[in-house]
């Protein structure tokens, strides 16, 4: 079934293609294998010498890869995990350094478009959002059992969202006299928290406290600053590292991590000579962030938030 339903575009498939792989003979890391198109893709630039691991966390995409691409033997290797646990699944699959990882942080269109999942406020569903099913936690918890002022710092602070606390407000008392279960039942509190001049712009008004919600509910950002920086230490001399993000928190953490990794130096900026000793570890490629093409928009629109970061190891 899961062969059947996991589909997903790849977002960037192009400019992918044009890094990845740099040496057709090296191991490659794909941390985040949903439906398998970047990685169909190295794979089949890869020699017989080369390997790509793939990890996910959802069970689904790890079945449907492995049925997808079973067809490269053991030169694929899928593992159930988080892409932050990167560097143990080094360790169990022997492998010291990498010659190129990527990471897609978005959602996948599975994801999204599968209803029972939860994710998406345009289809009514159970409140879940879990990417790693497995997991306990649920957009259920979040939305009926943390507290108000927990509820409004994470759809703020997640969400950007500027009535973050009449939606928070807005949801404690609906909860009160019924738990919130569904999705559309979640998407009309917040509509209705809303003032009508801010619902008539800016896409649907339940995008932003869904994003929030997601995020809280599969810890996104926790500890990504950390899992960046241990992928680069983890890459061959000139391999690379390719990060799609998908919104402004998550780029500006890619974004500030690469760039200390191009200048790790902590002496005073008055300093006459460099005293801490630390090196740079490369360099991100270009200096900014590569967006996509109005045509790669047009043909699918949920590349329209992307941008691509690229970080060469010295």
């Amino acid at each position: 079934m899961a062969e059947v339903l996991y589909k997903h575009t790849p977002v960037f498939y192009k400019e992918v293609a044009s890094l990845l792989p740099g040496n057709p003979d090296g191991i490659y890391v794909d941390g985040t294998l949903g439906g398998g198109g970047h990685a169909q893709m190295i794979l089949s630039k890869l020699s017989e010498k080369g390997k790509l691991i793939g990890i996910d966390r959802d069970i689904d995409a790890i079945e449907a890869c492995r049925r997808k691409l079973s067809n490269f033997h053991d030169r694929f290797v899928a593992v159930k995990a988080d892409y932050k646990d990167f560097e143990s699944v080094l360790d169990q699959c022997n492998v010291g350094f990498v010659d190129g990882i990527l990471l897609d942080l978005g959602v996948s269109s599975h994801q999204l478009d599968v209803a029972e999942r939860g994710f998406s406020y345009s289809n009514e569903a159970k409140l879940d959002m879990r990417m790693d099913r497995s997991q306990e936690l649920t957009a259920y918890d979040v939305v009926n059992s943390y507290d108000e002022k927990q509820l409004a710092q994470l759809i703020r602070k997640y969400g950007e969202e500027k009535f973050a606390g009449k939606i928070a407000s807005q949801i404690v008392r609906a909860r009160a006299e019924n738990p919130i279960t569904t999705t559309t039942r979640l998407v009309e509190i917040i509509k209705n928290s809303i003032p009508a001049p801010a619902r008539r712009t800016g896409g649907n008004p339940a995008k932003r406290t869904f994003q929030a919600i997601r995020i809280e509910v599969n810890s996104e950002l926790t500890d990504l600053d950390k899992a960046i920086e241990t992928m680069i230490k983890r890459l061959n001399p000139g391999g690379m590292l390719c990060v799609l993000t998908f919104h402004s928190l998550e780029d500006r953490i890619v974004k500030h991590v690469m760039r200390n990794m191009e200048s790790p130096c902590i002496c005073p900026s008055d300093a006459p000579v460099c005293t801490c000793g630390r090196k740079p570890f490369g360099k991100a490629v270009p200096r900014k962030a590569m967006i996509p093409s109005d045509e790669e928009i047009s043909e699918n629109p949920r590349a329209k938030s992307a941008k691509l970061r690229v970080f060469i190891r010295g």
